[in-house]
């Protein structure tokens, strides 16, 4: 059952973020900076679930339950760069959203394709950067206990426990690490969304507020499903593994999965482009 239940939302997740690629570069309205973000955005969430879920899904198949120690080191790895860049990511979002409504004669000005490369291309750095950290401060400690990771992938807590060493001083730094990251991220979030809606406020027409709203509503949502689990899971000080491993299947597949109907189902332009989209490949009859 949860093979069944797991594949079918890794597959949705897959399918999902694969349309919203499709629909966005089939559409020259869709050539805006939100809209090239949101495909970073979907590019992150097709390959952050396929660090973990291929292989947990061959478990749950009856296979061989081993990882390599490469294995191992490159889930740990590539699981914190995707999570720092999406994290980041959503920092520029809404720094996009704040130059589009408080300084929408600017916008084009201020995102323009040059500095849309820089913000997306520095998401990417500077996530590569963290988890390069976290990665070797978690791998340079020496490991002689049980090769067996009481989890379902590689990740700083489980594998913390299979070290020889004293590792308080290392939790400390990576919980500074992982939890400072986060909230600065999201200190920064807070501060564009206070400029926007105090901007919203300013607008007369009840119709130009509904439409700025909506606009901000779809990132808002992913934001809050995106750091309830990461401060769950590393922001506790006394975790449970059983607990934390199912709000990390949460994160891991739900949630991605999730993203492409929040960005979509309150867009019309997102709508029009899918439907033409799925149109194109034989999805959906001619429209009248």
């Amino acid at each position: 059952m949860l093979l069944a239940l797991f594949l079918t939302f890794y597959v949705f997740t897959l399918v999902g973020n694969l349309l919203i690629l499709l629909a966005i570069a089939s559409s020259a309205r869709l050539h805006t900076p939100m809209y090239f973000f949101l495909c970073e955005l979907s590019v992150c969430d097709i390959f952050f679930p396929s660090v973990s879920s291929p292989k947990m899904l061959v478990y749950l198949s009856g296979y061989s339950r081993a990882i390599s120690y490469a294995g191992c080191v490159s889930q740990l790895f590539f699981y914190h760069f995707l999570g720092c860049t999406e994290c980041f990511l959503y920092t520029v979002m809404a720094y996009d959203r704040f130059v589009a409504i408080c300084h929408p004669l600017r916008y084009q000005v201020i995102m323009s394709p040059r500095v849309c490369a820089i913000l997306a291309s520095g998401t990417s750095f500077f996530g590569c950067v963290q988890a390069t950290f976290l990665t070797t401060l978690t791998f340079q400690l020496p490991y002689c206990g049980p090769n067996e990771v009481d989890y379902f992938f590689c990740d700083i807590p489980v594998m913390l426990k299979l070290a020889c060493a004293d590792t308080a001083a290392l939790e400390m730094v990576g919980f500074i690490s992982v939890g400072l990251m986060p909230l600065s991220c999201f200190l920064l979030i807070l501060t564009s969304y206070s400029h926007i809606i105090y901007s919203i406020l300013q607008i007369r027409s009840a119709e130009g507020q509904r439409h700025a709203f909506s606009t901000c509503s779809a990132h808002l949502t992913a934001i809050l499903l995106f750091y309830m689990p990461v401060i769950f899971i590393y922001l506790r000080p006394t975790p449970s593994p059983w607990l934390d491993a199912m709000v990390q299947v949460l994160n891991n597949l739900v949630t991605p999965m999730l993203n492409p109907l929040i960005y979509s189902l309150r867009n019309k332009e997102v709508k029009s482009s899918l439907r033409k989209v799925l149109h194109q490949l034989g999805f959906l009859p001619e429209p009248l």
